[in-house]
């Protein structure tokens, strides 16, 4: 067997035992599918684990950086009460129109607001309407701009916050300090600053699974 095929193996036992898509996360995946969306949408148990976060976080509003089709935001704002609140922002018009439909049909559009732009963009006018400080932030969108992702994340942060860095490992090139590709610099420079900031506490966890070589950083916010 190979490893790749041992790996699919091991995440499907551990998704139909402890993380099963039910009919709404399906169609919002078949969905993105249909819509030629990059299937590059978190695992289900990739999503059981964000949503365990969010839970343990006692979170009440979550910021998302990247939306893609809404399968990791269904995720996520199951976790939330009733008067919670998700925020996610994602460049794409074409994937936040999939994503608010898939959104839609979960059940969450009143907790889920969605927002179509450069993050970078979108990020200042956030800032600027004062929210309440964000209990977790999922990072999870173009990687050349993970640092300053983070940056927005601080600032937008209190003390407890949690903040979560997707698709750290990069095949393993996150470790080619010679690295000149934009997604390895992004997120190493990410990593550094989790490492080096006064403000963070934080690990990075390498990963296999349907999804390849992978791994996700975590972040919790001191100060």
């Amino acid at each position: 067997m190979s490893e790749p095929q041992l790996w699919d193996d091991v995440d499907d036992y551990f998704t139909a035992h402890l993380a099963p898509d039910d009919d709404v996360l399906q169609a919002a995946l078949r969905d993105s599918e249909a819509a030629q969306l990059p299937q590059v949408n978190v695992t289900a148990n990739q999503g059981k684990l964000l949503q365990l976060l969010a839970q343990i976080q006692g979170a009440r509003y979550i910021l998302e950086i990247g939306t893609l089709g809404g399968y990791s935001t269904i995720w996520l704002a199951r976790a939330l009460p009733a008067d919670g609140r998700l925020i996610t922002l994602e460049y794409s018009a074409k994937h936040a129109e999939v994503a608010t439909r898939n959104i839609a049909r979960a059940g969450l559009d009143g907790l889920v607001d969605v927002r179509v732009g450069p993050a970078l963009e979108s990020l200042p006018g956030l800032a600027d309407e004062n929210p309440p400080p964000f209990d977790l932030v999922f990072i999870d969108a173009d990687k050349g701009n993970n640092p300053h992702y983070l940056e927005w994340a601080l600032k937008l942060t209190s003390t407890g916050s949690l903040i979560i860095l997707d698709n750290v490992v990069r095949g393993g090139r996150v470790a080619d300090a010679g690295s000149t590709a934009e997604d390895v610099r992004g997120t190493r420079a990410a990593i550094e600053m989790i490492g080096s900031h006064p403000r963070l506490s934080g690990t990075a966890i390498q990963t296999v699974g349907t999804k390849g070589y992978d791994g996700f950083a975590l972040a919790r916010v001191l100060a």
